[in-house]
């Protein structure tokens, strides 16, 4: 059997990667987490499965296992968890992404890295190709994230470089569905549970923002899609769809039959203005293109919210 790894496996896109992989019987999957940003109601169902092992272990300390692959998407994404502990979070970005790197070396594992659009930063060349360097504030509260993943995916280069570890590298976009966490402070599920509770939807800024925002079975299949192939990266994954952040708001509400009202507060530090990927490259290497539509994934997740808020 293959033997693959997923760091932060409890996680919400990690959660739904190991639903995946461990549905074909061919693959044996290890879940790593340690629960700093995730639930291990994720992973309930998947401990029925043989062919599954879950390790509580935080990746900032060694970890001596074998494996064939290892799908590194350890490090929390949410901002409100990311800038709860600053300092961790660039340390599992960094010392993470090293022992990662170092088991990939010993094992001559296959490692994919989930980097992230945040490694654009405020960008100034909109859409986003993986050409571009970024614009990003090295000393902000935002920092610990993207500057720890620009870090991540140096290492991952520098690693292919001087040890010929076979590498991916991934730039994940906005991604949403199933398994967000209620409180974790992304875009897409505030604005739902907020609508779903009738309370007021926060918007910060003037709500003219864009985000581009795919659905997690998209990046899923994206991802295997890169492992699979002989391509190092990076590649954007993202939907290149673009909305304001009022219009996706004025959806949310409409959808949910919600009586909220739109609130407006001040738009947090180093906050991007824009955010929309160029994936050219993904569909021209990987074949690669999203097919999930905002409209009918938000049905999906909306569905999942009300069944987490309301279930008895």
């Amino acid at each position: 059997m293959k033997k693959i790894l997923v760091t932060g496996g409890a996680g919400f896109i990690g959660s739904n990667l190991c639903e995946y992989l461990v549905k074909d019987k061919r693959n044996f999957i290890i879940c790593l987490d340690n629960y700093y940003s995730s639930s291990p109601e994720n992973i309930y169902k998947l401990k029925k499965y043989n062919n599954f092992e879950f390790i509580r272990h935080d990746i900032t300390f060694p970890l001596y296992i074998e494996v064939d692959e290892i799908y590194h998407l350890a490090c929390p994404a949410s901002p409100i968890f990311y800038q709860k502990d600053p300092v961790q979070t660039t340390k599992t970005s960094v010392l993470g992404s090293i022992n990662m790197l170092g088991l990939a070396k010993r094992t001559k594992a296959k490692i994919l890295l989930s980097s992230t659009s945040e490694i654009y930063g405020d960008p100034l060349i909109h859409p986003q190709p993986e050409s571009y360097w970024g614009n990003v504030n090295s000393i902000g509260i935002r920092s610990c994230y993207d500057e720890g993943k620009r870090c991540a995916e140096t290492l991952f280069f520098d690693y292919k470089r001087q040890n010929e570890v076979d590498i991916k590298v991934i730039r994940i976009f906005n991604t949403y569905g199933p398994n967000m966490a209620i409180d974790d402070g992304r875009v897409i599920s505030n604005f739902i549970v907020q609508s779903l509770k009738e309370k007021d939807i926060t918007i910060y800024g003037n709500g003219l923002q864009t985000r581009s925002f795919q659905y997690i079975t998209d990046l899923i299949n994206g991802m295997i899609l890169m492992m699979n192939s002989k391509e190092n990266g990076p590649i954007n994954l993202g939907n290149p769809d673009e909305y304001t952040i009022k219009e996706l708001a004025e959806n949310i509400i409409k959808k949910t039959n919600s009586i909220s009202k739109i609130i407006y507060k001040p738009l947090p530090e180093d906050d991007p203005k824009q955010r929309n990927p160029n994936i050219s490259l993904a569909n021209k290497i990987l074949n690669w293109k999203p097919t999930i539509t905002l409209n009918n994934g938000l049905d999906k997740t909306i569905e999942y919210f009300t069944q987490k808020l309301y279930k008895k």
